[in-house]
């Protein structure tokens, strides 16, 4: 098999990082992040480039979520899907872990997904959420250059920001405006938001004063297992 050329199932691993719910002060959910101990595969995007060009990305994010979704408990958790993963059966499959999850389950595409994939995106994501208890995420708004009509046409239950919307927004007074005025926009589309990359006290107080329901990033909790708890 393509992916036990690169990898062994006991080279992959996964860590958590919690999304925090502001007005509750609690987490709600993790987002479920692959480690691999092959040092070439140590970065992610390295593994998922090989796992392309080898054509095994779907059957890799299959076991990334194998190895997470148990780990998590009753609590919602966050995947991420690659791209190329659409172009595969293995997320459609009724034995895929997602679907006995204890919770909800939200699955991740970056905002270039609907550009680049859209009639596919929609196909699947459409019979992945017709079984109940799976929701699209789009992530990393704000670090491209977003299609908002083809991301509004897939109905995202959440919208992620991309840390660069919020880094050094002391510095830069006008972006905190911009911010909050995302928010305003995601919320017209019936979408909840998770400001990703909150790294300062500064710019989690600008998430919490956006609107935004949740926040994410170091400043709050690094990814670890057991599952890490925020602490503010």
């Amino acid at each position: 098999m393509a992916l036990y050329q690169m990898v062994a199932p006991a080279d992959l691993s996964v860590v958590f990082q919690p999304i925090y719910r502001f007005k509750t002060n609690k987490t709600f959910a993790y987002e479920a992040l692959v480690r691999c101990a092959v040092p070439r595969f140590a970065a992610p995007p390295d593994l998922f480039r090989q796992a392309v060009s080898a054509r095994c990305a779907g059957r890799l994010g299959r076991v990334i979520r194998e190895i997470a979704v148990p780990l998590c408990g009753a609590t919602p958790v966050f995947v991420n899907v690659h791209p190329s993963e659409l172009n595969e059966s293995w997320l459609v499959r009724p034995d895929d872990p997602i679907y006995s999850h204890d919770a909800e389950v939200f699955i991740e595409v970056t905002e270039t997904v609907p550009l680049t994939h859209f009639d596919l995106c929609l196909s699947i994501l459409r019979e992945v959420r017709s079984r109940g208890g799976v929701y699209l995420v789009v992530d990393d708004l704000g670090a491209g250059y977003s299609n908002l009509k083809r991301i509004a046409d897939l109905e995202p239950s959440v919208v992620k920001l991309d840390r660069a919307l919020i880094a050094e927004t002391p510095r830069f007074p006008k972006r905190r405006d911009l911010v909050k005025a995302v928010v305003r926009l995601c919320h017209d589309l019936d979408a909840e938001v998770v400001i990703e990359g909150i790294e300062t006290r500064d710019e989690c107080q600008v998430a919490i004063d956006s609107g935004a329901e949740y926040g994410q990033g170091y400043y709050l909790a690094r990814p670890g297992f057991p599952l890490p708890t925020v602490s503010l």
